[in-house]
């Protein structure tokens, strides 16, 4: 694969084994990978790198669970696929009573994971779900507002590469990078329509000044 963009993982993990292990292994798939050991790192990351995916544990011991990240992740940027990695096949087993995960994360049991490539086709399948999740335009001022990650998209888009070439370049599959694409397309409010072409459309709203990235 290109040694350009690469989907990046945030992966929050308390056992320093397990979190050294997911970080080799996911470096070793050409994922661009961040390794926290507590919940409150994840968050204070999250803006900065911009992941495409977070992989969380879900019991941290004393202080805010797995499922505290997983909902901060998707009040404040829906468009992160969500992973839980955990011993527990329950998460009522993990985290306090009260507390609950956010539909449409993918949930994998440690146990229960019977190869490396499971995992990697678990965050591949993310990147793709978050991606094509329904969303509205963020407005600032007269602008849209897009993450840095659509803002990528949209620059490898304004320089003229196809959805393969830009799965190439970023480390992704063609069909996580097709629904990144679209979701793109959704946030700059362009509807489907078959007498527009909608990469022209994005392309020029970003050269037009009509975007920014938050």
């Amino acid at each position: 694969m290109s040694t350009g963009f690469h989907a990046r993982v945030l992966v929050a993990e308390d056992e320093e084994f397990t979190l050294n292990l997911l970080r080799e292994v996911l470096e070793g798939a050409n994922f661009q990978v961040e390794a926290v050991k507590t919940v409150t790192e994840a968050i204070a990351l999250v803006g900065s790198f911009d992941p495409h995916v977070v992989i969380t544990d879900l019991n941290f011991g004393v202080g805010p669970s797995g499922a505290d990240l997983l909902q901060f992740v998707e009040k404040e940027h829906p468009w992160v696929g969500k992973v839980v990695l955990t011993s527990h096949a329950s998460p009522a087993l993990a985290i306090p009573n009260g507390v609950a995960i956010p539909a449409g994360v993918t949930y994998l049991v440690k146990s229960e994971l019977g190869s490396i490539t499971e995992l990697v086709h678990a965050v591949e399948e993310s990147i793709s779900h978050s991606a094509s999740a329904a969303v509205r335009p963020e407005m600032d001022n007269d602008r849209i507002v897009i993450s840095a990650t659509q803002g990528e998209i949209l620059l490898l888009l304004a320089e003229g590469f196809t959805n393969a070439a830009i799965a190439r370049k970023r480390g992704t599959s063609l069909r996580a990078t097709e629904t990144l694409v679209q979701r793109t397309f959704a946030s700059l409010g362009i509807k489907s329509d078959e007498d527009f072409n909608p990469r022209v459309l994005a392309v020029r709203m970003w050269q037009q000044g009509k975007v920014v990235v938050k």
